[in-house]
């Protein structure tokens, strides 16, 4: 990882390399999320704005070669490097990781009441864009590697998988900038991430909530809220791995088994976050 961060901010030209090149790639654009942060906490918001906007012309001037869509190019390139630059300049002037990714989860939250207000059928939405979707895939004869998720839960889906994607390529992007080997700032540590009792509580407000009303809307919104404290779990168990009171193997069983039991896994980890958040067990450990 030191290598290529270094290699990527040695010279302007490996930066927009790597922007271009991650971002072309569908399966290389968390790679990409992770360069723009890079390049935000390393050479500072203005010197990787004028990086993106290059990268983002050569992207556009292929697009024109290949004859794609330039819409569908600009919409990639802001939907991956917009949120990526929030949340770089947001570290930066927090200074603190665990304070950003709180903003995260209330920016996640405030964007699923959003789209909420302004999409009156939120199944009948969705239900047309999977529609459009398939109707993409067959038309290209494209290999459709899973099913598409039913339309019902396509909101719950489309906000956790955003916000997952753009809190990894931060986390990465913070991970590559902390491997350079010259002096960078320090803004904590992920095994220290504690969303906190204010977003816990919140989470149980809305819980209630959906239980007493019956919304469908605050049921969802209650899930998501819940679903997300499985990053604070994961953080516990990078801190017991930290402290040595957890074998590096253990460790990576935990990732290893994420593809495989991602929902069992990831609701053991979201119980075992949003109880430490009432709760401190780090704090408790070390005392014991």
């Amino acid at each position: 990882m030191q290598a290529f961060a270094s290699w990527l901010v040695a010279r302007p030209q490996n930066a927009v390399l790597g922007l271009v090149a991650t971002l072309l790639l569908a399966a290389l654009q968390l790679v990409s999320i992770a360069i723009m942060v890079l390049l935000v906490l390393a050479e500072g918001p203005r010197r990787a704005g004028i990086l993106a906007a290059i990268a983002a012309a050569v992207l556009l001037t292929v697009s024109l070669i290949f004859g794609e869509s330039i819409a569908a190019v600009v919409a990639v390139i802001v939907l991956a490097w917009g949120p990526a630059v929030v949340l770089a300049m947001l570290l930066l002037n927090a200074r603190s990781l665990t304070l950003t990714l709180q903003v995260s989860v209330i920016i996640a939250v405030l964007a699923m009441i959003g789209f909420y207000v302004v999409v009156s059928d939120p199944v009948a939405f969705w239900q047309t864009q999977l529609t459009a979707m398939a109707e993409i895939v067959r038309q290209n004869n494209l290999p459709l590697k899973a099913e598409l998720p039913p339309a019902e839960v396509m909101t719950v889906f489309a906000v956790l998988a955003f916000w997952l994607l753009y809190v990894a390529g931060l986390l990465l992007g913070y991970a590559l900038y902390k491997r350079l080997p010259r002096e960078t700032g320090e803004f904590g540590r992920f095994r220290d991430l504690n969303f906190g009792k204010v977003i816990a509580f919140t989470m149980a407000l809305m819980s209630m909530l959906a239980f007493v009303t019956g919304a469908s809307w605050l049921q969802n919104l209650a899930f998501v809220m819940f679903v997300l404290f499985w990053l604070q779990g994961l953080a516990i168990v990078h801190w017991l791995h930290g402290e040595g009171r957890l074998p590096l193997a253990a460790l990576v069983a935990v990732y290893a088994l994420l593809p495989l039991l991602n929902i069992l896994l990831m609701t053991a980890l979201a119980v075992f976050g949003y109880t430490d958040a009432w709760f401190d067990f780090r704090r408790r450990m070390k005392k014991a």
